[in-house]
């Protein structure tokens, strides 16, 4: 016989006599424990299925030993910061051995399609059929209805009375000449040495 158990937060197929690790549990060493979160019992091609636990489904296990998985490294890395950060981590276990497994009562998930099976049926009779009785249809009188004629009111068109405009004779204004006025440029004097000048130099 085996079942599926959840423990942990993990899902487990065991068998009686095997030992495997489960997450840490709180229990000494040679203590007795119960997993009663069973997910199926099954031996052959009688199998039970829960819903979404088996009913009364138990596994019995004996603790063999607490210890510590490998060793794995964490690793955090950004390149260009001049960031690295390592770190080591070994994961908790417990070892247990199964040594029972109960199937209990029937699951949940069958026992209400096994009771509908079991059931009788109930006989159930045919409903007569209804015969529709014709209805007789009323002619309906057509009123006629009177037109009114519309009388057509002539719309009187008013005239636009176009506007002449006016145009204004652009006057012209006579430019001016002015002279331009000549200066008479100024000759700078030049200086001229005397002989006695040249005498002391």
């Amino acid at each position: 016989m085996y079942a599926v158990i959840v423990t942990g937060g993990k899902q487990y197929r065991v068998r009686k006599g095997e030992s495997l690790r489960v997450e840490r549990l709180a229990a000494d060493e040679g203590a007795k424990v119960e997993f009663d979160k069973v997910l199926m019992v099954g031996e052959g091609e009688d199998v039970k299925f829960g819903a979404p636990f088996v009913e009364g489904g138990k596994v019995s296990a004996k603790v063999k030993a607490h210890g510590r998985g490998r060793k794995i490294k964490v690793v955090k890395f950004k390149r260009r910061k001049n960031y690295l950060r390592t770190q080591g981590h070994r994961q908790d276990y417990t070892e247990v051995e199964i040594t029972s497994i109960s199937g209990g009562g029937r699951a949940k998930s069958t026992s209400a399609a096994a009771d509908k099976e079991t059931a009788p049926a109930k006989e159930t009779k045919a409903p007569e059929p209804k015969t529709a009785k014709p209805k007789e249809a009323k002619p309906k009188e057509a009123k006629p209805k009177e037109a009114k004629p519309k009388e057509a009111k002539p719309k009187e068109a008013k005239p636009k009375e176009a506007k002449p405009k006016e145009a204004k004779p652009k006057e012209a204004k006579p430019k001016e000449a002015k002279p331009k006025e000549t200066k008479p440029k100024a000759t700078k004097p030049k200086a001229t040495k005397t002989k006695a000048a040249k005498e002391e130099s």
